[in-house]
């Protein structure tokens, strides 16, 4: 190899070296710095547009766990109404069986199942939760209320929305509308002596024990009013237990998506250290090798000495 003051073989071939370790160490600093090993696009674009795509849906998941919070949260609710509806219902079940007792002061008895109606009726009315009352509604304008409950992404890529729907006709206590449709204020068949149309607003002062058939189609009324609820009540019931396993469900599903991203993109920490500390010897090595490769001009010196 020919000496030379213009140009420095040796010197060029470790400033390569030495700045080929430098970006790979540059490279490694960033990964242990941000924790990822594909951080943009420019790192691998597949990975990164996967993990993009998948950090977005799984936002998407988060935004329906909190509508399924939500939904939960007014599905209780209506569901703890519905169990004291249910008790009051009881109870004036019991107050009509035993006003069937000859001899009994029934206006009396009607004094506490008034109260009992009145207390079906504050149940109904104070069931409410971010401004939504279930069961003292108008089903004629809002039938159905749904609930988002998934967020999915077919083969194509196609994004599907699906909600677990709620049927306000099947739990409604009282029309708000006037058209006397729910549970408790649509009309029944008064018997003899009894006023009132409803199971909601009848009234049993007038009985007598001369005629109490009018106290037996009230019961069965009343009890078949009381089925109805049951039946309302274990729906509902059911819909909140389907939207505490949705709810699990989602956050599960969240962490998996959260564990493959990683696999895609995170760095591998243990390698990355392992990596910087052969890098940083070398870059030492890369300099002391320029070093010598410099210096080696300056013998061209000693010959004109």
């Amino acid at each position: 190899m020919s000496n030379s003051i213009l140009t420095n073989t040796s010197a060029m071939t470790a400033l390569q070296t030495l700045n080929a370790t430098n970006k790979s160490l540059d490279a490694t600093q960033e990964r242990i710095s941000t924790g990822l090993r594909v951080s943009g696009a420019e790192d691998n674009a597949a990975y990164w547009s996967i993990a993009t795509t998948m950090r977005s849906d799984n936002g998407a998941l988060s935004a329906v766990q909190d509508a399924l919070g939500l939904g939960a949260a007014t599905v209780d609710t209506m569901y703890t109404a519905m169990n004291s509806t249910v008790d009051v219902m009881k109870e004036i079940k019991n107050k009509l069986v035993a006003a069937k007792e000859p001899g009994l002061d029934r206006a009396k008895i009607q004094s506490d199942i008034t109260e009992l109606q009145n207390q079906l009726k504050s149940i109904s009315d104070s069931a409410v939760f971010n401004s939504e009352n279930w069961l003292s509604s108008d089903p004629a304008t809002t039938p159905t209320k749904s609930i988002v409950s998934s967020f999915s992404r077919d083969s194509s890529g196609a994004v599907q929305i699906e909600t677990i729907d709620v049927d306000l006709a099947g739990i409604q206590l009282f029309d708000t509308a006037g058209a006397n449709t729910g549970i408790l204020d649509s009309n029944i068949t008064i018997g003899a002596n009894v006023s009132g149309a409803n199971v909601s607003d009848f009234d049993i002062s007038a009985v007598t024990d001369a005629d109490l058939s009018g106290l037996d189609s009230l019961i069965g009324d009343v009890d078949a009013a009381l089925s109805s609820i049951t039946d309302a009540a274990t729906n509902l019931g059911s819909i909140k237990t389907r939207i505490d396993l949705q709810n699990d469900f989602i956050s599960a599903l969240t962490d998996a998506i959260d564990r493959g991203i990683g696999q895609l993109v995170d760095a591998d920490m243990n390698e990355e250290s392992t990596r910087l500390k052969a890098l940083q010897v070398q870059q030492q090595l890369g300099i002391q090798a320029l070093s010598i490769a410099n210096s080696g001009s300056q013998s061209i010196l000693s010959l004109f000495q």
